[in-house]
């Protein structure tokens, strides 16, 4: 990519007390290089500023460019941030995976949802997934270069012919060189597997958690972790996409024989190695593994062993609750159905404040079509389909992962907003387990 490709970076938001706040940067002003080179994206902005002579050059929000010199500590921020972590754009996805969920929506939505990236600097910095069929070789040096490590990669299988159908890219049965070439140079992924029945199950899933713990080795393991994924499919899907959902006695099959692999991982590696995303105990009927289980959490993105990490965090917080409320209140707490009975205890404990009323209500989706669905894919039309007409009390408990980052919008697009509107009462967007506590003591 040409330097010429490459945006001057916008800048949205100026830090109080920082260095460029001293300065005088401003919301609007664009980043045009460092020490002459601009800045392809955050890692090239956050490797370039390490440095304690900076040279910018900065576009203001009136078009004049402006030479800035700045001394400071090594490493220290400047304070800035950018309306994206890339300036030079996207990198394309061009596999054509049945069960990318970009494919199984509707038409009609917001752009930003049809939005299929492959890009490494996405997965190094946020921990997103993506498959390595994407990227020239100038990408590939850059992420030796810079020792961009670890990056989280969408494995699904490791047999050429099996991946190859998945993805629909003939690129992607390169999967094991791949890995060499992160082993060969003390890199790391962390890998994902979304299991679809009938087609990368069975003994399929037990050649690819064996070959991918062969990079399970020496000091610097190429694969540190797996992580087992059901397939998530919507009612938007193409009839010939050749999936099928993942069922109870699926979902049992599945964890008997990935535990018997945990253990012969374990007696190798002393280490688990691959973990089952919570939502197979969850579709399964099955108690969640124990806290231990989960050692330090590496797939916790991917849904492993979030409710325990979830559960363990409220355990300790609970004891910060008040003994009773003034005044009595009552709110209704949206869930996926997918948490309702791992939730249980969460739920009782905040009903034994007195004076506190917590009604749960776990969702399916009807929008997707999904009979057993996770909290993050709650739409705005699934919760006024249930609670249109109910007496909700003081208002709704919303918690904030089923929304856009940063705005008030479902993943339908319905906002916030019109949804209290239109239920007639208060919305609390919860942010994770603090959010929760604050909200039943001090609801706005």
């Amino acid at each position: 990519m040409s330097e010429s490709s490459i945006r001057p970076a916008l800048i949205t938001a100026v830090l109080p007390d920082s260095i460029a706040a001293e300065i005088g940067f401003e919301p609007g002003d664009r980043l045009v290089s460092i020490n002459g080179q601009p800045p392809r994206d955050l890692i090239d902005y956050q490797f370039l500023c390490a440095d304690e002579e900076l040279d910018l050059q900065v576009l203001d929000t009136k078009g004049k460019t402006h030479q800035v010199e700045i001394e400071k500590d090594y490493d220290e921020d400047l304070g800035l941030e950018f309306e994206t972590a890339l300036f030079d754009g996207l990198i394309q996805c061009t596999n054509r995976c049945p069960f990318c969920f970009i494919d199984q929506q509707p038409p009609g939505m917001r752009e930003t949802l049809y939005d299929k990236d492959d890009d490494y600097r996405l997965s190094f910095l946020y921990g997103s997934y993506l498959t390595l069929t994407n990227l020239p070789p100038r990408e590939w040096q850059r992420i030796e270069q810079m020792r961009l490590s670890p990056l989280f990669v969408s494995i699904h299988a490791t047999e050429p012919e099996v991946r190859s159908r998945l993805l629909k890219n003939p690129r992607a049965g390169q999967i094991l060189q791949q890995l060499q070439w992160f082993q060969e140079r003390h890199l790391q992924i962390h890998a994902q597997v979304v299991l679809c029945p009938g087609i990368n199950d069975g003994e399929h899933l037990t050649r690819t958690l064996l070959e991918l713990a062969e990079f399970h080795q020496h000091e610097i393991p190429a694969v540190a972790s797996v992580a087992i994924v059901p397939v998530g499919l919507t009612r938007f899907r193409p009839d010939e996409d050749e999936l099928i959902s993942v069922t109870r006695e699926k979902a049992q099959e599945v964890i008997a024989q990935v535990q018997r692999l945990q253990q012969q991982f374990q007696q190798q590696f002393g280490s688990t190695f691959a973990w089952l995303a919570d939502e197979w105990f969850l579709i399964a009927g099955q108690e969640l593994p124990p806290e231990s289980h989960y050692e330090d959490y590496p797939q916790i993105g991917n849904g492993v062993g979030s409710i325990r990490q979830f559960l363990k965090q409220f355990k300790t917080a609970s004891k910060r609750l008040p003994k009773r409320v003034v005044p009595d209140r009552t709110f209704i707490w949206v869930v996926g159905n997918a948490v309702e009975l791992a939730f249980q205890p969460i739920l009782q404990r905040l009903n034994q404040i007195g004076g506190l009323t917590v009604r749960m209500v776990a969702l399916n989706s009807q929008y997707w079509g999904q009979t057993i669905t996770v909290t993050g894919l709650l739409t705005g039309q699934d919760i006024l389909q249930a609670l249109q007409g109910q007496d909700l009390g003081d208002g709704i408990l919303l918690p904030s992962l089923m929304l856009k980052h940063d705005d008030t919008r479902f993943l339908d697009d319905m906002r916030v907003e019109e949804l209290a509107d239109r239920l007639k009462t208060k919305i609390q967007i919860v942010q994770g387990l603090e959010g929760l506590i604050e909200a039943c003591q001090n609801p706005e």
